[in-house]
């Protein structure tokens, strides 16, 4: 999974609360239904567009169920949202090149609002050279299940 960021400038407020939501409803769903997006984003008739344009980029993905329409997070997705709450916090400015890749994760210089050059780590859990993660380690702590992106997203904190 390349970390592509070209289309992170032009991601609006709403966006990013859809997109939050995805997140969130996704510890739960492994399609989060469209209609509980728009209760959880709180944002009314504007939730649509933000869908439409989140897919479009490929932050989220659509499902076709045969119970229901929804959409997944993608690795990309959560990627701009760790980088959005880096950036939210001055942490990170800009990404640079990627130095690295591992079994668990992707390795990027990154730049401070200060313009000092620091080194970002993105886990990328369910590699196919890494697949027993689930039994080697204790990210789920006894629970069933558990997507690759959930618990990349364990491991990271």
């Amino acid at each position: 999974m390349k970390l592509d960021t070209k289309y992170m400038r032009y991601i609006t407020q709403e966006d990013w609360k859809v997109l939050t939501a995805v997140e969130m409803l996704s510890k739960n769903h492994e399609v989060v239904p469209t209609k509980l997006i728009g209760q959880q984003s709180h944002l009314g008739g504007s939730t649509a567009r933000s869908i439409s344009a989140l897919a479009k980029i490929g932050l989220i993905a659509r499902l076709r169920n045969a119970k229901y329409d929804g959409y997944r997070l993608t690795y990309g997705g959560l990627d701009y949202l760790a980088l959005h709450t880096h950036n939210n916090k001055s942490a990170v400015y800009s990404v640079g090149n990627q130095i690295g890749v591992g079994k668990e994760s992707d390795i990027f210089v990154v730049a401070s609002p200060t313009g000092r050059q620091l080194v970002l780590k993105i886990h990328r859990l369910g590699r196919i050279s890494f697949r027993t993660v689930k039994a080697n380690r204790d990210y789920l702590r006894n629970k069933q299940g558990g997507s690759w992106m959930y618990m990349s997203r364990l491991a990271a904190l």
